[in-house]
C-alpha cells in the first residue's frame, strides 16, 4: 500500500504571503490617513485658537464692565483702544485693550497715569485687530491671527439694550 503525500503547490505559499501584504498595506494606509486627519484637525484648531480666543476675551471683558458709560472706543498712546472705566473709592481707573506691534495688549491704569503702549501686558500675538462702534453700546471686532485666519464678533452692553 502506498501512502499518498500531499503535494505542495506554489500557490499554497503565495496566497498567505499575498494576503499578509494586502493586510499590511491596508493597515498602513489607514494609519497614514488617520495621521493626516489628526494633523489637519490640530492645525485648524490652533489657527482658530488665536483669533477666536481674543474675541472671546474682549466679549467677556465687555460683559464684566456692563454699565452706563463704562465701555467706549478711544485711543491709548496713538493706538485705537477699547476703554473700560471703573471707579473704586472715588478713584477712576481705566483698562485699555489695544493692538501694538502685532500683539493684542491690555493695560490697567489710574486716571492721569502716564505710560506708553509698550508697557501693556500681551494677551495674544496677532496680525491685525480692528474695532468699531455700531451703535450706542454695540461694538464690532475683527481679529486676524498670524496665520491669516480672520474671525469677527459683535458684543453689546446689556444695560443699554432696550
Amino acid at each position: 500500500m502506498r501512502f499518498r503525500t500531499k503535494q505542495r503547490h506554489m500557490i499554497d505559499f503565495l496566497f498567505p504571503v499575498a494576503l499578509f501584504f494586502v493586510f499590511a498595506l491596508s493597515a498602513l494606509s489607514v494609519i497614514l490617513l488617520a495621521t493626516q486627519i489628526y494633523q489637519s484637525t490640530t492645525e485648524s484648531s490652533s489657527l482658530n485658537y488665536t483669533s477666536r480666543t481674543s474675541l472671546s476675551y474682549i466679549s467677556e471683558k465687555i460683559h464684566q464692565h456692563d454699565g452706563q458709560d463704562t465701555v467706549s472706543l478711544g485711543s491709548f498712546d496713538g493706538c485705537d483702544a477699547l476703554v473700560f472705566k471703573q471707579e473704586t473709592d472715588g478713584t477712576v481707573y481705566y483698562t485699555y485693550i489695544y493692538s501694538y506691534k502685532d500683539e493684542l495688549k491690555e493695560i490697567f491704569l489710574k486716571d492721569g497715569a502716564d505710560t506708553n503702549a509698550l508697557a501693556g501686558q500681551t494677551i495674544l500675538k496677532i496680525k491685525d485687530f480692528s474695532m468699531k462702534q455700531l451703535s450706542d453700546g454695540l461694538f464690532s471686532f475683527q481679529c486676524t491671527d498670524e496665520a491669516g485666519q480672520t474671525a469677527a464678533a459683535v458684543a453689546g452692553i446689556r444695560s443699554k439694550m432696550p
